[in-house]
């Protein structure tokens, strides 16, 4: 029997059509789309300025599902690895001490986890590009959306620039800095997803690489294993050295943590253009916690047990341009590999152009969710023959270059103030993620649907949503109060904090009162029996038990020809690669 996968790009008027026929006869994804010849004979021919600056795109094209489990899996692991992880991370260490970053990085870490681990379980079953403003909508109220969908947009945009910012290079300006980098990451988001798929994978797999390596050579000095270079051990932890500054130089730390972790939501975006989704979606959020112990975690120790908080070169990583100033790069030339600042210097490189490749992505991605659900002009809607939301895209550069005016305050200043921002920015999105899916199984268990029917399904639950909450308001508050009481006091910092909260609210209360005054809609949040849980969903109600007694099938007779054609190592070693998928 036919495996066969229900696309999610499937509407309702497909879904019932498909209702009384089994699933091994219906392939949504190679199903030919009738077309009205006569209407597209006789549509009117763009304007020339249309043809110019966006080409063949309309609101009538989508987006292509051209991303495959690899892509996935690997942009999972890597590809939000930015300079922040190469960079700031040394920061943490200058302002707390090793303990305190390293208890910072962990807590942030399972923040980070449970955040992916609940967006995940939605976006696996509901796979669309604005998946948690497109969650908010619907689970919650339109007013969340419309402020997780502006909110998102603004922090992907600033977090482009901060990444350029950092590592700019002082002998050229600011501006032509970032035409340098800006301008071929925003050609090949042109081209196609799959470039996009495929220039992520191998950008990550450079940066997974690079942090392996780090840590194996880091943690052998350190334990004396590089001839005639004694390594440090454990005496960065000794003597009060490993936690300085008391509470509040703790809490400063939680800046440079979001900084590095952000983009972890970034999966979920990519979700609604992947081949695949039920299948790479839960196989990509599974690799996350992976990626939190290799490539955080052990990295900010391995940072602290070879680096003392009070080094020079720890003190200005966060600011500095030179990549010799890199924790990363100090490590590598104390045990003895003194041509390192070249390689780290590519690999950074690297880094910025991912980071800035995501971000566009994402910023694209999110402005043509929310122009489609009418919280954005609808020209950011427009999507070409490629599946490239191109109107959104030229908005997104122009707003990136918009960015670097503000350099006209110093480079150092406005990259502190685009950290703050972007920390709060993802500390806000990630506790509404936790509301969001709360309300996402509230209405599950509402309309009586079983849990069977969701691809992946989310463990501890309602742990981890409940702890995503918690945590967004403890560390939100220990943001608010290591701002106030940071020495010397500068009420910059206050307004760094709290700006990112006032812009949040401002759009919420701001759409509430349209949808009040001017829609004239009395209820505000979706009544659980409402909440659409079926447009755009990988299956109807008892698709999900159905397409997996396929696939296992499927499996089982492949595996019996294999076994019959004397290929057990192979189907063992399969067996195996599905056990750790």
């Amino acid at each position: 029997m036919a495996v066969t996968e229900l696309s999610p790009n499937a509407s309702s008027s497909w879904s019932s059509a498909i209702e009384t026929k089994d699933l091994s006869e219906v392939n949504l994804e190679k199903a030919p789309v009738p077309v009205d010849t006569e209407s597209v004979h006789n549509a009117p021919k763009a304007s020339m300025w249309k043809r110019i600056l966006v080409g063949n795109a309309s609101e009538q094209n989508e987006t292509k599902r051209a991303m495959k489990s690899r892509h996935l899996t690997m942009i999972a692991i890597g590809g939000t690895i930015g300079t922040g992880i190469f960079l700031s991370a040394g920061s943490a260490i200058a302002t707390a001490g090793p303990a305190s970053a390293l208890f910072s990085y962990f807590i942030v870490g399972i923040f980070c986890y449970a955040v992916v681990i609940s967006l995940g379980e939605m976006a696996a079953y509901i796979p669309v590009s604005g998946t948690f403003a497109v969650f908010g909508t619907r689970f919650f109220s339109p007013a969340l959306g419309f402020t997780l969908g502006w909110n998102y947009w603004l922090q992907c945009e600033l977090t482009a620039a901060a990444v350029i910012l950092q590592f700019w290079d002082p002998r050229i300006t600011a501006w032509e800095w970032a035409l340098i980098i800006v301008t071929p990451i925003f050609a090949m988001q042109l081209i196609h997803v799959r470039v996009y798929g495929e220039s992520e994978y191998w950008f990550a797999m450079i940066k997974v690489l690079m942090i392996i390596v780090f840590i194996f050579v880091g943690l052998i000095f350190d334990w004396g294993g590089v001839h005639g270079r004694p390594g440090p051990g454990l005496s960065n932890f000794r003597n009060g050295q490993a936690f300085v500054g008391g509470f509040s130089a703790f809490a400063q730390t939680f800046v440079y943590a979001f900084y590095s972790y952000g983009g972890v939501e970034l999966v979920s975006l990519a979700a609604g253009e992947s081949a695949s989704p039920h299948k790479s979606v839960p196989r990509a959020i599974r690799a996350t916690f992976f990626r939190i112990v290799i490539f955080y975690i052990l990295t900010i120790l391995t940072i602290g047990l070879n680096i003392n908080y009070q080094d020079p070169t720890l003190l200005s990583s966060a600011t500095s341009s030179n990549v010799a100033a890199s924790p990363v790069t100090v490590v590598f030339q104390r045990a003895g590999f003194g041509a390192a600042a070249h390689v780290i210097n590519a690999v950074l490189l690297t880094a910025v152009l991912s980071a800035t490749n995501s971000c566009f992505y994402a910023s694209s991605r999110m402005l043509l969710s929310m122009a489609r659900a009418g919280h954005a002009p609808r020209i950011f809607g427009w999507v070409n023959g490629r599946g490239v939301p191109v109107p959104a895209l030229l908005l997104s550069l122009a707003v990136s270059f918009v960015t670097f005016l503000t350099t006209i305050w110093g480079e150092g200043v406005v990259f502190t103030w685009l950290l703050d921002l972007t920390g709060i920015s993802s500390l806000l999105v990630w506790g509404t993620i936790g509301v969001i899916s709360l309300r996402f199984r509230a209405a599950w268990r509402a309309q009586g649907r079983s849990l069977e029917d969701l691809p992946y399904r989310q463990p501890f639950f309602p742990i981890l949503p409940i702890a995503t909450v918690i945590l967004s308001i403890l560390m939100f508050a220990a943001q608010g109060y290591s701002s106030v009481v940071q020495q010397p006091f500068s009420p910059q910092n206050i307004v760094a904090t709290y700006i990112g909260l006032v812009v949040y609210i401002a759009c919420y209360i701001g759409y509430w009162i349209y949808e009040r005054f001017w829609l004239g809609q009395k209820t505000h949040m979706v009544p659980l029996h409402e909440v659409d849980l079926d447009t755009d969903a990988v299956w109807q109600p008892g698709g999900g038990a159905l397409l997996r007694a396929q696939e296992q099938e499927a499996r089982e007779k492949r595996d019996a020809e294999d076994i019959a054609a004397g290929k057990r190592t192979k189907v063992m070693l399969r067996k195996v690669g599905r056990y750790v998928a």
